[in-house]
């Protein structure tokens, strides 16, 4: 091969031409550093959001539109918008959220359905729900199976809805009959017309929903006349592909970006091979999936891109006599359907690997990942947990390499990847041409194993590929060659070469397995220092995998298949999940105009369009300036020195503002006034602000932070609950204590038939609302007024924050709310801190400023829900009654008191549960950590504290061998009982919710049925659990409970309502404005909710302790009664909205009990650097995804029971559903206990929240870990 360029190489362009929703867009030069998404919000589609910035979370989803060449046909599909580096899109068509209809022109089926099934709360991800939704539409020939929807959902994520909404509106689109799926019968249609199934509505494209051509709309406009889903006007046309994108005959592009980088597009591999020649160090590039997470998030100082999408050779896919051929740039989600396809052309058995391929690649990340990451890239990033490599290498696959000459070497798959992290055998010059698959042989079988926190769009805990060749001898089966390797145990894919030379050449039976499982032990080895830390774990991992191997295969052998115990057979089989489903049973009790009435979110059509505005949409304000934070490395260090030489040198640069520069007082706080705004002297926390830098631009701004170098003499650091309470490091004034009856008389006088004590704890857990921190703050009148618009769940609290720190009186400062992405108490208070501080800059250079938080850095710095370690000692009967109960609680704070004492006292005042308990004292204590403070979060101690009192009282069941329900039964509360706090309950529900609950879910017929399934399968257990709850509404500190309103009433018979409450997805300004409505006997349209200011209501409490809908709508109702005369009685108020909050809040706690688990550098992670938060992403902190939502989901309101206390007899649904969640913890508790049963494990055991992987397999003692952990081993946690 020569070195002379083809024609298209020498059309070389600098300049790029792209279509975005069918507008012709010319890109410059210049702009080789930005993202797609950065270019679409700059252009003004800000519809598209920014939730992570690596591609986790869905929200910046897009469609792209491609034409193949050598196709000839358009390919459709989504791909994260923040990761696509804009030049990688050129020549292509972008369709956006904004692309598919507006209010204005009428609303796409994707967007009217979601709307309307209320499957949208904050807002803020649900423009990424309905591009994810609309690209498979369109790039499907038949309508999706439901499926095919959840698959194509798993790379975005909720925190509001707890997705089921979702699914009901996109299910209308998986029907297979025409008149279902479009809710138009096809004797209807006009003539010349069929249903289109790429949109589900009437065309005249000719194309049914069951013909198999390729359809899309790009064969010409495709008029859509009728919107089916709630049958309005849709008069937009589907975009079309743009015929000049058709037409164009593509260049070779080289372009530049910021910093000198240099963006390059071969169309040749010759020309990529001269590129790599020149540029040793380049790196090649098809999605940029991994080289974006390394320039961004590990500051990779990249200077040469090459993007290789385009070139045919490293394309290539096809099948050969003896096997596969796959390009090195061919896209994953290609290779998944090229495999499928493959499946079923070939014999069952030489399409194992391919079968592996496919399963393996199903949870390899989310659907926009698949459809942007190439096969090469993943081979060649090397990571060590890598989903693919483990196959490659196990599958006896071969690497052709090429160097810049045209030769071609070819290297097997195991001896691609070298000892050391990331270490490949490419020379330099070299680049990966292409993976050659082999078939499979007779009795060859290979699987694929993955452990990961989460099912969904998550990286490995471990991987592995394995595969055996066998060959029958007699009556046996012998290993002929066999390969065994893993992922994420090593800092490469390891094969465990002791254990494959010790199986070749043996008979495949049980003794093989016995002494290959003890070979296997001492083949791969961790340390127990080993990042990544789950050492134990990991390593029962790598004898599972190999065990469920072995059944695997056993399963498919005749001559073995009799050996293998029919309860075992539960490991052979993967778990089938069927599709979402779910009920709402709830009373209907309308009367007025709306009160009553299932509306739908007021916000919902503007959030399904991305017409819905945020703090960071807000456009940008002449002479406006960005901010970024200056930030302690150390968890507590006295500041010696800081440096801003680098900073000023830096480009866009303006300046610097420290402590010194603050006008009036440095010291903030909610409660007390205890943090520095900026740091003086000393730091007691990563993440503590040292200052704040502005810069011209967002990225500038974060760039001269980073140049800002502080030298520190280290501190001694308390990193634990544990630490805090051996050191009495406790914040000042903040040990409480509550009690009731005597508790020592009650221990002593022997009442009680037993005494039990013991420890509970519990991780903290990320707030992860999908809109990160963001403020717009600018000074009015010059410089003695200043405004801002922040994402806050208390604009009070940044009002007084600015005005505490300016100097200035809080009439001169005004902070205003339209709606915010998701708060959940994360945007109580330390959402205020980042506004002072961006305040400081504004004011005093008279400019705008914005500051908007990366995710890692809104993780990092602004708090957790409180991590808990409580200590119990409980008396009680030997039937079961409880008689005392003395409790120490501590919850671990953080640097600063924020509101950790009030959350410890809800903690204390919920720790009774539901339970009636005649002796209790509870000692609450927060304790001084060096973390960032943490603060409010749903429930706000609440669940802590019955999460303890759901441990003692299992404690209590296994120590009688009583079931739980019948303990909690015995000890129920009931009306007229005296709390702890001496509270008296009234109207009390406990008893027929139980009742009801037990009835409707047979519960006896449903243990009877577990118990059962356990009794017949080994290796999986079911587990069954009902929990109660009892949740306090309001404010405990009473002067909060107060709310205000600003009704106006315009002569056109309009109203316009301003309250202090925010909305954030809870339906808040839709339930207030039915209040309105019904008051004044108008309809819903005649009432419009202002944006919260704080110069319109002030002094409003937080929205927050699930009482604004009362707080808020009966200041709304008082207002209204005012102007009106006369009300007639309205009745309960119910809103759609709220189921989908119940479930939002359930899902949020299944998310607290079994999946969400902070790792900190401290004593139990020592691999992490002291006092850091590694989990400070979408990629090591897992929230719950499509894939872990109950496939089952059924929610109901009592019926009958009015709440006498709150405005119409609503209830609140915000906290209280939240740990409703913990009967998942406990279910798993018991499918353990069945686990453990079996190998005479009876004991009480604990199991710390939240119930990961990890410690659900360390919990179910067996033969596999019996050889290596104690049966007291119990997993580390961050407390």
């Amino acid at each position: 091969m020569g070195s002379l360029k083809t024609e298209e190489d020498l059309k070389v362009s600098n300049e790029a031409i792209l279509y975005v929703n069918g507008v012709r867009r010319l890109l410059s030069d210049g702009l080789a550093h930005f993202t797609l998404l950065e270019y679409l919000r700059d252009i003004g589609l800000t519809g598209t959001k920014l939730g992570c910035g690596e591609g986790g979370c869905g929200a910046c989803t897009v469609m792209v539109s491609q034409y193949d060449r050598i196709l000839k046909k358009c390919s459709h599909y989504a791909i994260n918008a923040c990761l696509a580096p804009l030049y990688s899109v050129e020549g292509m068509h972008v369709i956006t959220v904004e692309g598919l209809g507006s209010c204005k022109r009428g609303l796409h089926p994707v967007q009217e359905s979601l709307a309307r099934a209320h499957g949208s709360q904050c807002g803020f991800c649900t423009p990424g729900f309905v591009m994810s939704m609309y690209a498979l539409l369109r790039s499907s020939q038949t309508p999706p199976s439901e499926e095919q929807i959840e698959e194509c959902l798993a790379g975005n994520l909720c925190r509001c809805t707890g997705y089921r909404p979702i699914f009901d509106a996109f299910r209308v689109f998986a029907k297979t009959s025409n008149d279902l799926y479009t809710g138009v019968s096809s004797l209807s249609l006009e003539e010349g017309k069929s249903v289109c199934p790429s949109t589900g509505k009437p065309c005249s494209c000719n194309l049914s929903n069951t013909n198999d051509k390729c359809v899309g709309g790009d064969n010409g406009y495709e008029p859509t006349s009728y919107n089916e889903i709630d049958g309005t006007k849709y008069t937009e046309r589907e975009l079309i592909f743009p015929p000049e994108l058709l037409l164009r005959t593509p260049t070779s592009l080289n372009l530049t970006g910021f910093g000198g980088l240099m963006w390059y597009r071969p169309l040749t591999l010759q020309h990529v091979l001269d590129l790599k020649a020149k540029y040793t160090d380049a790196k090649l590039l098809v999605g940029n999936t991994e080289v974006g997470i390394e320039m961004r998030l590990k500051r990779m100082p990249y200077r040469v891109l090459i993007s290789v999408m385009h070139v045919p050779e490293l394309n290539v896919l096809g099948a050969k006599d003896d096997g596969l051929e796959i390009g090195a740039a061919v896209r994953l989600s290609d290779l998944m359907n090229f495999f499928k396809k493959v499946v079923t052309e070939r014999a069952a058995h030489e399409t194992l690997s391919c079968k592996a391929f496919i399963e393996q690649l199903k949870w390899f990340a989310g659907t926009q990942i698949r459809n942007a990451a190439s096969v090469g890239g993943n081979i060649c990033t090397a990571s060590p947990i890598s989903d693919l490599n483990p196959l490659w290498m196990a599958a006896r696959a071969k690497f052709r390499i090429i160097d810049a000459k045209g030769n071609i070497r070819t290297v097997l798959a195991e001896n691609f990847f070298l000892p050391g992290y990331r270490k490949v055998n490419l020379a330099s010059g070299e680049i990966l041409l292409s993976v050659f698959l082999p078939w499979n042989r007779t009795f060859e079988f290979v699987k694929e194993f993955k452990q990961s926190h989460r099912r969904d769009d998550d990286i490995a805990i471990v991987n592995a590929g394995i595969r055996v060749h066998l060959q029958e001898h007699s009556e046996n089966c012998v290993v002929a060659d066999a390969s065994i390797f893993y992922g994420g145990v090593a800092p490469y894919s390891l094969a465990a070469t002791k254990t494959k030379e010790f199986l070749i050449g043996k008979n495949w039976n049980q003794d093989l397995l016995q002494n290959a499982l003890k070979v296997l032990q001492k083949d791969i080895l961790l340390k127990e220092d080993a990042p990544g830390g789950m050492v134990e774990f990991r390593k029962s991992l790598t004898l599972s995998f190999f065990f469920k191997f072995f059944l695997w295969v056993s399963h498919q052998m005749d001559s073995v298949k009799e050996s293998i115990p029919s309860s075992h057979l539960s490991a052979v089989h993967s778990v089938h999940r069927p599709p979402v489903t779910g009920s709402q049973d709830y009373e209907i009790r309308k009367r007025g105009t709306s009160v009553g009435s299932p509306e739908v979110h007021l916000s919902a059509r503007l959030q399904v369009t991305g017409e819905a505005e945020y703090a960071d949409d807000t456009p940008m304000p002449p002479n406006g300036l960005h901010a970024a934070l200056v930030l302690s490395k150390k968890p507590h260090a006295r500041i010696i020195k800081i440096d801003d030489s680098e900073a000023i040198s830096s480009p866009g640069f303006v300046s610097l503002f420290l402590a010194k520069d603050v006008p009036s007082d440095n010291k903030i706080g909610p409660v007390v006034a205890d943090e520095d705004l900026f740091a003086v002297d000393y730091v007691t926390c990563v993440g503590q602000v040292i200052g704040v830098v502005v810069a011209d631009t967002h990225e500038n701004a974060k760039i001269a932070a980073r140049k800002v170098i502080v030298e520190y003499e280290e501190l001694p650091a308390i990193l634990s609950i544990r630490d805090a309470i051996n050191a009495r490091s406790f914040h000042p004034n903040t040990e409480k204590c509550l009690s009731k009856g005597d508790v020592d008389h009650c221990f002593q006088s022997g009442q009680c038939d037993r005494i039990i004590e013991g420890e509970v704890q519990m991780g903290g857990q990320e707030h992860f609302y999908l809109e990160p921190h963001s403020t717009l703050i600018w000074t009015v009148d010059g410089g003695n007024e200043v405004h801002m618009i922040s994402s806050s769940q208390a604009p009070q609290k940044h009002q007084k924050y600015v005005s505490h720190v300016l100097g200035l009186p809080m009439s001169k400062v005004v902070c205003k709310t339209k709606r915010i992405g998701g708060g959940f108490g994360g945007k109580e208070t330390r959402s205020a801190f980042i506004a002072a501080a961006a305040s400081v800059p504004s004011y005093l250079l008279n400019r705008p400023v914005k500051i908007t938080l990366d995710r890692d850095v809104d993780m990092m710095i602004t708090g957790q829900r409180h991590s808990f370690l409580g200590k119990y000692k409980v008396g009680f009967t030997n039937e079961g009654r409880v008689l005392a109960l003395d409790l120490e609680i501590y919850n671990n704070a953080g640097n600063s008191l924020d509101l950790s004492l009030a959350i410890l006292e809800r903690a204390m005042f919920h720790s009774d549960n539901v339970y009636e308990i005649p002796n209790m004292r509870v000692m609450g204590r927060a304790c001084f950590t060096n973390f960032p403070s943490h603060t409010a979060f749903r429930g706000f101690g609440g669940p802590q504290g019955l999460l303890i009192a759901e441990n003692w009282i299992q404690r209590i069941a296994v120590e009688l061998k009583m079931s739980p329900e019948k303990i909690r039964e015995i000890n129920f509360q009931g009306e007229g009982s005296i709390l702890h706090y001496g509270q008296i309950v009234q109207y009390s529900t406990l008893a027929p919710l139980w009742n009801e609950l037990k009835l409707s879910c047979d519960f006896a017929k449903a243990r009877k049925e577990v118990d059962e399934f356990n009794s017949h399968n080994r290796w999986r257990k079911r587990g069954i659990a009902m929990i109660p709850n009892k949740f306090g509404i309001s404010f405990t500190t009473k002067l909060m409970n107060q709310a205000g309103a600003l009704v106006q009433v315009y002569t056109d018979g309009t109203v316009l309502v301003t309250h202090g409450g925010v909305e954030m997805g809870q339906g808040l300004h839709t339930k207030v404005a039915q209040i309105a409505a019904s008051a004044f006997h108008i309809p819903l349209s005649s009432v419009f909710i202002s944006d919260t200011s704080t110069d319109k209501v002030p002094n409003a409490s937080p929205t927050a302790a699930s009482a604004s809908s009362d707080m808020y709508g009966a200041a709304v109702l008082d207002a209204c009664e005012q102007i009106m005369e006369r009300m007639e009685p309205i009745a309960s108020k119910h809103n759609f909205n709220s189921f989908a909050e119940i479930e939002g809040a359930f899902i949020q706690g299944l998310g607290w009990v079994a999946l969400e688990e902070l790792k900190w550098g401290d004593e139990a992670h020592k691999w992490i650097p002291s006092g850091c938060l590694y989990t400070c992403g979408p990629g090591a902190y897992k929230i719950p995804s499509v894939n872990d939502v109950p496939f089952k989901f059924n929610v109901s309101l009592l019926k009958g029971h009015p709440n006498v206390k709150a405005i119409h007899s609503s209830k609140a649904v915000g906290e209280p559903p939240f740990f409703l969640a913990s009967a998942v913890l406990f279910a798993i508790k018991d499918a353990i206990i069945a686990a453990r049963s079996e190998m005479g494990h009876n004991e009480w055991f604990p199991l710390d929240s939240p119930a990961t992987p990890e410690r659900i397999r360390m919990a179910c003692l067996d033969e596999l870990l019996s050889s290596f952990v104690n049966s007291d081993f119990h997993p580390k946690l961050s407390v």
